[in-house]
């Protein structure tokens, strides 16, 4: 998930401890007493084992699991493996997509190799050709040089770097190097892919200011920009899904509960966290939940392609029928519920307002003794089911842990407390939900009290 670890202020929930869902045109029964309803969570708490997920962890973190990498099918096919071992009858969902690699670059200017970086969806091209300063690259900057051949210098700022590259191209260069307005290095993109661009690499403020200057004194010189290995290939990622049909076939409730995770992770990184966490909660929920009594439909799905834009999910609800979306009554998004550094479990809505799922979570956190606190925020897989109507929620501990994104997440900074935390919390809701004869969902009291991420410094970015 693409956050970044921000400082975390604590509030507390109020809630009650009543909480259920209906079946359809079912007769509200009156709401357990505090201790009935924790017998019930007991029945899921007691069978959650940390070291299951523990060993799940260990299992998918031993590579990255880039998304369309065999790595990543390895992945499919343990979680489609332990699912149908509890029983479920699964389902393994492909769906493409466009993966953009990016290139290798290189520049010499005269007989000097520079440090340089590339732009998302610059073509691929060598060019040796003379240099030619083009200022900020906007049209009255170029009107009339001649760069017809050449290689056009540009100084970062002003206009968009596709615009800088696109009206280089326009007049005539066949390749464009940008430097920085600042120190440091350019990470840019293009935006798009776009027929028109010519191969283009950044380098520094330092070297570019430099070659300018040169280039105003007079001199000629000569630059090789070198762009290679970089496009856009079309791969397959999958989802998985297992579910869990009503137990109680002449009491069913005709609703559906969807518990989800991403299995695929960054390169470079093992993603024990993120999000093989948040798959291993959801394997152990599956396994605990595979012969409970319930009334309603759950399924327990995994998501690909998560890191590159929520793709599985998105592919996911664009498959569901509207009957079936209009029978989903929540979604749990578990997604980096397991490091030991991160702070506390937060439950976000993509429009910061509670719903079904944080007034579930909320009373289950409350039962459980984890009292939970709700903000907004996206960029994970609880998105598309928001926008497809569907109550979501995304579950995650906030601050995020330092090794987020990096090598160093790792199974050595796996916390079996905070998996098994989670899995409570969670597993609690979904089955007060989803067992037999649950009390009207719009008797309870729940008031999760929201965070305001706007007010705090930075919030989850």
């Amino acid at each position: 998930m693409p956050v970044r670890k921000k400082p975390f202020a604590a509030l507390l929930v109020a809630a009650s401890l009543t909480l259920g869902v209906p079946a359809v045109g079912a007769k509200e029964n009156p709401s357990p007493p505090p201790q009935a309803q924790k017998a019930f969570d007991n029945k899921i708490i007691k069978r959650i084992k940390a070291d299951n997920m523990y060993n799940h962890i260990a299992h998918l973190s031993s590579e990255p699991r880039i998304a369309g990498t065999e790595a990543e099918w390895n992945a499919v096919q343990y979680i489609e493996g332990e699912l149908a071992s509890y029983g479920y009858e699964t389902e393994i969902q492909p769906f493409t997509f466009q993966n953009y690699y990016s290139p290798n670059v290189s520049v010499t200017a005269g007989n000097e190799t520079l440090t340089s970086s590339g732009f998302t969806y610059a073509p691929n091209g060598t060019v040796t050709a003379d240099l030619v300063y083009a200022g900020l690259g906007t049209p009255s900057d170029l009107e009339g040089l001649n760069l017809t051949g050449k290689v056009a210098l540009i100084q970062r700022g002003e206009i968009s770097f596709a615009e800088k590259v696109l009206n280089a191209a326009d007049a005539g260069a066949s390749a464009v190097i940008i430097f920085n307005n600042t120190s440091g290095p350019i990470n840019g993109t293009l935006g798009e892919p776009n027929d028109n661009f010519v191969p283009a690499v950044a380098i520094s403020q330092e070297d570019g200011e430099r070659l300018a200057a040169s280039l105003e004194r007079g001199e000629a010189i000569t630059a090789n920009v070198s762009v290679t290995g970089g496009g856009i290939v079309e791969e397959t990622s999958h989802n998985v899904v297992a579910v869990k049909e009503p137990t109680h076939k002449k009491k069913a409730a005709d609703q559906i509960i969807i518990v989800g995770s991403h299995h695929d992770s960054v390169s470079g990184s093992p993603g024990a966290n993120d999000d093989a966490s948040g798959v291993a909660a959801t394997l152990e929920l599956a396994r605990v939940l595979a012969n409970m009594p319930t009334d309603t439909e759950i399924r327990f799905v995994t998501f690909g392609a998560e890191e590159l834009g929520l793709i599985g999910s998105y592919e996911y609800v664009d498959t569901m029928s509207e009957d079936e979306r209009s029978r989903v009554i929540g979604m749990f998004q578990m997604d980096m519920v397991g490091s030991r550094d991160a702070g506390e479990l937060v439950m976000f809505t993509v429009d910061g307002q509670k719903n079904t799922v944080t007034d579930l979570a909320a009373a289950a956190g409350v039962r459980t003794g984890t009292p939970l606190t709700y903000g907004q925020e996206g960029r994970s897989d609880h998105v598309p089911f928001h926008y497809a109507g569907i109550p979501a929620a995304l579950f995650i501990h906030n601050p995020l842990e330092p090794w987020y994104h990096t090598p160093e997440d790792s199974l050595d900074k796996i916390s079996k407390e905070k998996l098994q935390e989670s899995a409570e919390i969670v597993g609690a809701a979904v089955y007060q939900a989803a067992r037999p004869d649950t009390p009207a969902l719009d008797r309870s009291k729940v008031a999760p009290v929201p965070v305001d991420y706007e007010k705090m410094v930075g919030g989850l970015q």
